[in-house]
């Protein structure tokens, strides 16, 4: 039986986890860099008599915590993720502000992990009072390849698991308020890396020769058609050219240009229809202009897809200790992407949101000016503890 508390972590334990937000946000490391901020989590669990943490993708870190009661035992897995970007930071009125050049925590990454280790110290403290296990992963590599999520799926990290748990920051939603929804709640992203050749002739001869920006700039028109004819309106399908480069002088015909784009999708099932449509333009268009197109999809993070039930579960227990007011339904779905989905492609999952939207804090994610208060991460941590044990005990 759970004892029930109003507080699962001590004064020690939460100024811990409050210092390692700070620590996080003063000293941030980019994706696959995460060496010192790794070392400050271990050393911090250590320091509360948590030990055998196991090293995952290189920077990360994870730990199993072991309930001791009697019961049936199931398997709850929960992420914080912990890279920062590489973004130069514009709060100077923020004491904790990022002391690195051009990086900071600017997707709210450092809450998450600090989250992590307040559930990690919960757990530990309440190990008496739960059977089954808890794993907690500090996973870096988040926001760039090669990623901590996919590492979690392809080191079977979760098997045997019975479901896992993940968040964000949301800047779009009041703080103090929470979201989540069943079904696919961000997209899949595969990155696109796309040859146009063609054949090199004076630009006073382009019959003499195959023009690649040509067929370069017939491609970015054609594959949109993509999304306005072949894709489901309510899908929020993109596919999006981020780089062009090609050309070696004005007076010469261009023989070969390489675009890198992205392709995303909420539909599991369409994905692939929708990079082997991509990669059929970019042939059908370079053949009707008599060029070639080698084109290469690198299958990046899957939708997060969050289970229904436990969506439900989660949603009455918001409203069941923070109230009514405290769950939010204007969140729906996110554009980006998280790799997350290894996660819930593994295990039944929950991604939840937790807004932290203040009067004069119209900052966003990604951006230089982000920044969220502390007065949120507690009783983030506190509601994802509550939540993990209902899922313990259901």
């Amino acid at each position: 039986m759970i004892k029930r508390s109003n507080s699962f972590l001590s004064s020690a334990e939460r100024g811990a986890v409050i210092e390692l937000r700070h620590a996080m946000h003063r000293q941030p490391e980019l994706s696959n860099a995460e060496w010192k901020t790794q070392e400050r989590i271990r050393s911090t669990l250590e320091k509360f008599g948590i030990s055998g943490t196991k090293v995952f993708h290189n920077t990360g870190l994870y730990i199993d915590i072991e309930g001791a009661a009697s019961g049936p035992k199931r398997s709850i897995a929960v992420r914080g993720d912990i890279d920062a970007l590489p973004i130069q930071e514009a709060r100077e009125d923020l004491p904790y502000r990022s002391q690195v050049n051009g990086v900071m925590h600017a997707c709210g990454h450092d809450m998450h992990g600090s989250i992590a280790l307040g559930t990690a110290l919960a757990f530990h403290r309440l190990r008496d009072n739960f059977a089954g296990q808890v794993r907690v992963f500090f996973q870096p590599a988040e926001e760039a390849e090669p990623m901590g999520g996919r590492s979690v799926e392809e080191g079977r990290l979760l098997d045997g698991f019975d479901a896992a748990v993940g968040f964000h920051v949301a800047p779009d939603i009041p703080a103090g308020t929470f979201g989540a929804r069943e079904g696919a709640v961000t997209k899949s992203a595969d990155q696109l890396n796309l040859t146009v050749t063609g054949t090199m002739a004076h630009g006073a001869a382009p019959h003499k020769g195959v023009d690649a920006i040509a067929i370069a700039a017939a491609f970015v028109n054609e594959v949109q058609k993509l999304i306005s004819r072949e894709m489901p309106i309510d899908d929020g399908a993109v596919v999006s050219i981020g780089t062009i480069h090609g050309g070696q002088a004005a007076n010469i015909i261009c023989p070969s240009v390489v675009m890198e784009g992205t392709i995303r999708t909420r539909s599991p099932e369409r994905r692939s229809l929708l990079s082997q449509r991509v990669r059929e333009v970019a042939e059908g268009v370079a053949a009707m202009h008599r060029g070639k197109a080698e084109c290469v999809i690198r299958t990046g993070e899957p939708p997060v897809v969050n289970d229904a039930e436990m969506v439900r579960r989660f949603r009455q227990l918001v409203r069941e200790t923070a109230g009514r007011d405290a769950l939010t339904d204007k969140k729906k779905q996110a554009n980006g992407s998280d790799d997350f989905g290894f996660y819930t492609a593994c295990v039944p999952s929950i991604y939840f949101w937790f807004g932290s939207g203040a009067p004069g804090n119209d900052s966003h994610v990604h951006t230089p000016t982000f920044g969220a208060s502390d007065d949120l991460i507690i009783p983030t941590t506190e509601l994802t503890v509550r939540y993990i044990l209902d899922l313990l005990n259901s």
